[in-house]
């Protein structure tokens, strides 16, 4: 099967732990995307984020430094047994956290609305959640 790799970098203006802690917990990650999750740090655990549309296991943790899943959405056209995976490395950074983020296996058709979806769901409110929890 021909897949393509999504890569993505953004800047987050807190510490690698409070990234990480903000996206593998229920609370933060429900939190910063607005929907109902259910997600807990523990390798071999299974996750469902975004009111069920996304959901997977966690292969790799490494706490304030790198997440690893295995993902797919819920969509019609994503086979039902086929999973990516997605990895999010944390670097300490000025101001913040430097987020690495790749997303391989991802199915041709999916690129595009995943690549901006990644900014539009994730960085992009992650970044606003974290910058007025700084502030409170």
């Amino acid at each position: 099967m021909k897949t393509r790799t999504i890569r993505q970098s953004v800047l987050l203006p807190a510490p690698p732990t409070v990234v990480y802690d903000t996206i593998m917990t229920s609370r933060g990650h429900s939190g910063f995307t607005g929907a109902p999750a259910r997600i807990r740090p523990k390798v071999g655990a299974t996750f469902s984020v975004w009111d069920g549309y996304i959901h997977g296991k966690n292969l790799e943790l490494v706490p304030g430094k790198k997440i690893v899943q295995s993902w797919r959405p819920s969509e019609e056209t994503w086979p039902q047994e086929y999973f990516s995976t997605v990895s999010f490395l944390l670097a300490p950074a000025k101001g913040g956290t430097r987020l690495t983020f790749v997303h391989s296996g991802v199915l041709p058709d999916h690129a595009g609305h995943l690549s901006s979806g990644w900014k539009k769901s994730y960085w992009d409110p992650l970044k606003t959640y974290l910058e007025k929890r700084g502030r409170s």
